[in-house]
């Protein structure tokens, strides 16, 4: 069986949120443990992500949502451990003028070809990532791109515990 690896964003993901429902019911499946949620730090969290694939038993997948998608992306920049693939839900444009402070160590996002394949999931009304950008870092990614229409951050203010279309996402790469 193959190990999924949870990489949750800023704030990391409650009870009722899709990440932590897919965690409690899929097999093999597993939370990376972040130094600090709310003061994310790229290097602490690419070294924790590191420290994760490292110990889990086999190449994983990676379910990363919001900032834990920049974590994917700035590891597989820097390292080079055997990955699966990874579904990247929702990433958030840490390059915009408005972004929080404490995400901005995630700028600037690296960009060229992912060492595995890959498949950007976007909501078309995503507060945080506009579609078309959400469209040329797929591009630059070479990640499947996935428009998901208007359906909010992908998180429970969004209405979204339970996400069937991204269990079908993640189907595909397995």
């Amino acid at each position: 069986m193959t190990p999924i690896l949870i990489v949750p964003g800023y704030l990391n993901a409650g009870p009722g949120h899709w990440q932590s429902l897919w965690e409690e019911a899929l097999p093999d499946c597993s939370r990376v443990p972040m130094p600090s949620w709310d003061r994310p730090v790229r290097a602490q969290w690419v070294e924790a992500l590191d420290e994760a694939i490292a110990a889990a038993q086999g190449p994983p997948l990676l379910v990363g949502h919001g900032l834990g998608c920049l974590a994917i992306v700035h590891w597989a920049a820097d390292h080079e451990r055997a990955v699966r693939g990874a579904l990247l839900a929702a990433p958030v444009d840490v390059e915009r003028a408005d972004i929080s402070e404490p995400q901005r160590s995630f700028g600037p996002i690296p960009r060229g070809t992912l060492p595995f394949p890959a498949i950007l999931a976007a909501s078309s009304d995503d507060p945080w990532m506009g579609l078309q950008r959400a469209r040329e870092l797929a591009r630059e990614w070479e990640a499947d791109f996935v428009d998901l229409g208007p359906c909010g951050r992908l998180d429970w203010g969004s209405g979204h515990g339970p996400w069937v279309r991204g269990e079908a996402l993640l189907s595909e790469l397995r």
